[in-house]
């Protein structure tokens, strides 16, 4: 079940965003306090994805101005379409505002998240190098994407 996340749910949400960084080091630079890292500056909506018993599957949220972002789905719950069903939630209430949404993806290395933006409709538009680096201090490229 897609539904908005309640300040209730972040917990749950961080850990499954801590099973994410585990299996898939996203985000590549563990948070300092990921229940804020959740709930960047600017922040418009945020959904979960909530399974059985409450478990929190996955996340998504859009921050002004029409930036998708923190969107991850756990491990145990991938393979079921949450990470499309949270994309088209966030996707539906951009639509209903007239807001386009844009995209970035760190590190080109992510083939899964790419494979899945682009296999999702997003189109890459460039390519620029990030402000923050990896954890053994390299740049990070960020590609960009729209709809």
């Amino acid at each position: 079940m897609i539904r908005l996340r309640l300040a209730a749910d972040l917990d749950g949400c961080v850990a499954a965003l801590r099973a994410v960084h585990e299996a898939d080091s996203y985000p590549l630079n563990w948070p300092s306090d990921p229940r804020l890292w959740l709930t960047p500056a600017g922040l418009s909506r945020a959904w979960v994805a909530e399974g059985p018993g409450g478990v929190i599957d996955g996340h998504v949220a859009v921050r002004q101005p029409g930036e998708l972002c923190r969107l991850f789905v756990a491990p145990a719950a991938r393979r079921r379409s949450v990470g499309r069903a949270l994309v088209s939630a966030a996707t539906a209430w951009a639509t209903e505002r007239h807001v386009g949404l844009t995209l970035d993806v760190a590190d080109e290395q992510r083939s899964a998240a790419v494979a899945f933006y682009e296999a999702t409709g997003w189109r890459h538009t460039h390519t620029t190098q990030a402000e923050w680096t990896a954890p053994d201090g390299s740049p990070v490229d960020l590609r960009h994407y729209g709809r």
